[in-house]
């Protein structure tokens, strides 16, 4: 087999073969207990501490089916336009892994709670691809394995390998695609806007944090080459967890390289999991991959069949929010903005944010303004989502109505804003705290310019022989003077005002 490091130019692979893509991903559920037990669910915990008998299989413990992963499960399938299963059950997937306590996996085998669904993805061009989705299943996640000492991190060379099975039992639901075909060229572009679509989708649908960089998100990406003109599928390899968006791009573009490479020697394509390496943006092996019956998969006996009426079904279908992509394009028109500026502000994650300001009572204008230059420039700094900045948008917009009203300056506001993202408090507090309210004494204020002018006889002359612009002069003095707590609108009325006195 041809190494790993020797890859195919990537426009000679698109000359050559067709690229086919199935993309797994998986979505931990933001329940507040394990799907089949009461314990609670937290990232982050300290390890080992939010277990139980049933979630650590042991003996004679026994599941409940937890209804709000169900609930879940029955929104996300209604989303991505699947149909709901009138009856449908849990199966044991049996596998040894030394994190998975129980030896097998509950999840759904060949009787899934939601199937034949699709989702409509449109790439940065604005053309629309449709990802047809074959099931979305209810499961269990497993414990974490961290192994201790070699270089890479996984278990080959490790010293020793430490177990916290506080994820073991937290619901996942597994979200399969059809084989997409026919996307060429674009195909590593297509699997990122899926997974981007996927992850908004969910985050508007409430159940999920989505954050790939905690895994509660993770993508399985399965590639595969034809050559040109064939009929038959080829071999695929599954990159396994990848965790980021850019990621889940890279990983399918190496892969559709490094497979040519080794189908144009005439090697074989070994069925096998691959990790993707962050750093590098290859994929190394990992194991051969096993066919559903190496699972052995069987009904979950100490579990009912679930049977969602219709009528529940219904109910749920009107909570679904407004779709992300349909909320995008009335936020365009509402908003004006063109489209290079609405991918601008996805690019950076601010649309949401800026929306919920707006709805705390700014202007988009505004909201606009701050989320896309000191906030974008901290949460850079930070290296965190513009979301996970300490600070709310209800918080902004109470910032931008203290300017308004003229409580503080634009330059006041930011120094606002530094104390909020520091922890001081809510703004109001951080005014108190730090003294930062305008000045709006007039009579300090005319200390203050009667002083500056009497330091500036010069510019007095100049102002009064009509060079009003003069006054900028005695206006920054002023400013400085008062620490830029003074309105300078006001300070300009009464450095002319004082002149001509």
């Amino acid at each position: 087999m041809t190494a790993a490091a020797e890859l195919m130019d990537y426009d000679e692979v698109i000359a050559k073969f067709d690229p086919v893509l199935g993309l797994e991903v998986h979505v931990e559920l933001s329940t507040h207990t394990k799907m089949f037990c009461g314990c609670p669910v937290a990232f982050g915990a300290e390890p080992n501490t939010q277990v139980c008998p049933t979630c650590l299989g042991l003996p004679g413990a026994l599941p409940v089916v937890n209804e709000t992963a169900v609930e879940s499960a029955i929104r996300i399938g209604l989303a991505l336009n699947c149909e709901i299963a009138e009856w449908c059950r849990f199966a044991r997937k049996n596998y040894f892994y030394p994190d998975m306590p129980k030896n097998f996996q509950t999840s759904q085998y060949d009787e899934p709670i939601a199937f034949n669904g699709w989702l409509d993805v449109e790439l940065e061009d604005g053309t629309v691809v449709r990802v047809d989705i074959e099931r979305a299943h209810m499961e269990e996640d497993t414990g974490k394995s961290l192994h201790v000492g070699g270089a890479t991190g996984r278990i080959h060379g490790a010293e020793h390998s430490l177990l916290d099975y506080n994820r073991a039992g937290v619901p996942l639901i597994e979200i399969v695609t059809k084989p997409i075909t026919g996307t060429g060229s674009r195909a590593p572009e297509v699997a990122r806007a899926y997974v981007t679509a996927l992850r908004d989708l969910l985050r508007a649908l409430g159940v999920s944090d989505v954050r790939m960089d905690q895994g509660s998100l993770r993508c399985d990406a399965n590639v595969s080459l034809m050559a040109r003109g064939a009929t038959e599928f080829g071999t695929r390899t599954e990159t396994k967890n990848v965790n980021s968006l850019r990621s889940v791009e890279r990983a399918v573009r190496y892969e559709m390289t490094r497979q040519a490479a080794v189908l144009q020697e005439g090697g074989k394509i070994r069925q096998e999991t691959r990790h993707f390496d962050e750093s590098s943006g290859s994929t190394s092996p990992g194991r051969a991959k096993e066919t559903s019956e190496d699972y052995r998969y069987f009904p979950e006996p100490d579990l009912v069949p679930i049977a969602p009426s219709r009528e529940w079904v219904s109910q749920l279908r009107e909570t679904l929010p407004e779709m992300p992509w349909v909320r995008r394009k009335r936020i365009q028109r509402e908003w004006n903005l063109s489209d290079l500026e609405l991918r601008d502000l996805l690019n950076v994650g601010a649309v949401d944010v800026i929306a919920a300001t707006v709805d705390a009572g700014a202007s988009p204008a505004e909201a606009r303004a701050w989320w896309v230059s000191q906030l974008a420039q901290e949460a850079n700094t930070r290296g965190v989502e513009l979301a996970d900045l300490p600070i709310t948008p209800k918080q902004v917009a109470e910032v931008i109505k203290m300017v308004g009203d003229g409580t503080l300056t634009n330059k006041l506001a930011r120094s606002v804003v530094e104390g909020v993202l520091a922890g001081e408090g809510e703004p109001a507090e951080v005014v108190e705290k730090r003294g930062l309210k305008v000045v709006s004494d007039d009579s300090a204020l005319i200390a203050a310019v009667d002083e500056a002018l009497a330091n500036n006889p010069d510019i007095l002359d100049k102002i009064r022989s009509g060079k009003v612009q003069a006054a900028g002069k005695i206006v920054g003095d002023v400013m400085r003077a008062t620490k830029g707590q003074a309105n300078a609108k006001r300070v300009q009325e009464l450095v002319l005002e004082r002149s001509n006195a």
